[in-house]
């Protein structure tokens, strides 16, 4: 059997990270446009897009900040645009699906259970901080339960099915893979899916090669020969862990929403330096990158000209 390409998913900003812990972290529109027409052309077939406030780098779900870039992305390059639904961890479900609903992308990121969401240890880190909200905001995620109820993932998927967007099924644990079947089984959701498996972040499973394997066997089990899958390794785990799942049949995603490095020690200067690398690793190992017609095909997206940007 023919090896599929690899699909590289390029997550650019985040709401996570703060501009503080590196200047390469795009927060303007005019930034993350860029950075994210570089990702493309770097090889990345999917854009996956948080929004930020252009005057001080904070989250934002405003889709009128997400309208100050993606017609110019979509102009500039034929990758597929992920538009997260994740968002700030305060805000509701309704507010986290708005610049979806607004735009009807080829895709979306959902989160598949509630979960502790915490980066707190980074407070530690940094003495001085770009903008005043960013102490805060990191030193008291410890506060925050990351909500993703199944009422809220019903409401989401309910409210976005008439788009025909393809959920990026975020899962953080091997927890929200049984949360997924249940919601394939209830008729929420359709195979093929296509499944981020989350490896890394404080509150959910461990970035070790040992849990990816768990992962992959279980998704193996629940939904056998109907899904497709991505790994997200966070920090330090990003390269060693996409290198792995490239190797095992997956696909990957980097960025520098979860990883501001390109090696220990050093940060990285770009979104696109990051899936330079991966792309160089992948093919060095004799795989192939997949294009965005790849991608789309694999994932079976509905295509970029019915899209609303």
């Amino acid at each position: 059997m023919a090896r599929q390409p690899v699909i590289i998913t390029c997550a650019l900003t985040g709401a996570i990270h703060t501009p503080t812990m590196s200047d390469a972290l795009p927060y303007t529109p005019d930034d993350i446009t860029a950075q994210a027409i570089a990702a493309a052309e770097a090889g990345a077939s999917i854009l996956h897009l948080h929004a930020r406030r252009p005057h001080d780098g904070g989250v934002s779900i405003d889709p009128e900040v997400f309208n100050g870039f993606l017609p110019r992305i979509k102009q500039a390059t034929d990758a597929v645009i992920n538009i997260s639904t994740g968002g700030s961890l305060t805000c509701t479900i309704d507010e986290r699906v708005g610049p979806a609903l607004r735009f009807s992308p080829e895709m979306c990121s959902l989160n598949m259970g509630s979960m502790n969401f915490s980066f707190h240890p980074l407070a530690k880190r940094y003495q001085s901080w770009k903008f005043d909200w960013e102490r805060d905001y990191v030193k008291n995620s410890d506060h925050n339960i990351f909500r993703n109820t199944f009422a809220d993932i019903e409401n989401a998927a309910n409210q976005l099915k008439p788009h025909g967007i393809k959920f990026e099924h975020e899962c953080y644990d091997v927890g929200h893979l049984y949360n997924l079947r249940f919601c394939m089984d209830i008729g929420l959701f359709q195979a093929p899916i296509f499944i981020q498996f989350v490896l890394g972040i404080l509150g959910g499973i461990g970035p070790e090669v040992d849990n990816l394997i768990f992962m992959k066997r279980t998704a193996d089990r629940l939904f056998g020969d109907d899904y497709r899958w991505s790994v997200l390794g966070a920090g330090a785990a990003q390269m060693p862990l996409a290198t792995t799942a490239s190797q095992m049949g997956g696909n990957v995603r980097v960025g520098l929403e979860d990883s501001l490095y390109i090696k220990r020690g050093t940060l990285a200067e770009s979104n696109a330096q990051q899936v330079a690398k991966i792309r160089r690793i992948i093919e060095e190992l004799g795989a192939e990158v997949a294009t965005p017609d790849q991608a789309r095909d694999l994932l079976g997206l509905k295509g970029g000209d019915k899209v609303n940007f």
